[in-house]
């Protein structure tokens, strides 16, 4: 098994374990994960990935930033990591519901199956699952907590609405 490093990143949603291996991010876990797994990990404060990782979050949360270019490689079956490649192909400030989705990847009955990938996404933030709600509007369980979800989304659409020059 690779040795993973950690690195503690302070966010408006609280202190994030940003998690990676020797060559690519796998986790971001915010304060209160459902499902964050325990890992032993090594101290990442010096590793490059971990490093880039909190730069593009910081931007992120400060609205200079509206999307990531980061090496990951999130750990899961092969359909779970169908859906989270697909997660990224969602716009930044726009949402879609698990059956949009699930139509997306060509398997218009498996909402419930992209719902339960969506939930076990360990590389929140950067791979977007917190874009995927209900059908009718509403905000669905989020591992890192309804209102976390809320957050990310406000945030989001208000710099969806008036870009700025700045986003990269």
């Amino acid at each position: 098994m690779n040795i993973l490093y950690e690195r503690r990143i302070s966010s408006p949603l609280g202190e994030l374990r940003v998690v990676a291996s020797d060559e690519a991010l796998v986790g971001v876990y915010l304060p209160g994960h459902k499902g964050a797994p325990v890992i032993l990990t090594r101290d990442g404060r010096e590793h490059p990935v971990l490093g880039e990782a909190a730069r593009q979050l910081t931007e992120y949360f400060a609205g200079e930033r509206a999307f990531f270019m980061l090496p990951l490689q999130p750990r899961g079956s092969d359909f779970q990591r169908e859906v989270w490649r697909a997660l990224l192909e969602i716009p930044f400030g726009e949402t879609r519901s698990y059956a949009e989705l699930a139509r997306a990847l060509g398997r218009p009955q498996a909402a419930r199956a992209v719902g339960a990938a969506n939930a076990k996404n360990p590389i929140s933030i950067i791979v977007p699952c917190h874009r995927v709600i209900a059908g009718d509007g509403a905000l669905t369980g989020y591992a890192g907590g309804i209102e976390a979800k809320r957050w990310l989304l406000s945030h989001e659409q208000e710099r969806h609405a008036s870009p700025s020059p700045t986003l990269h």
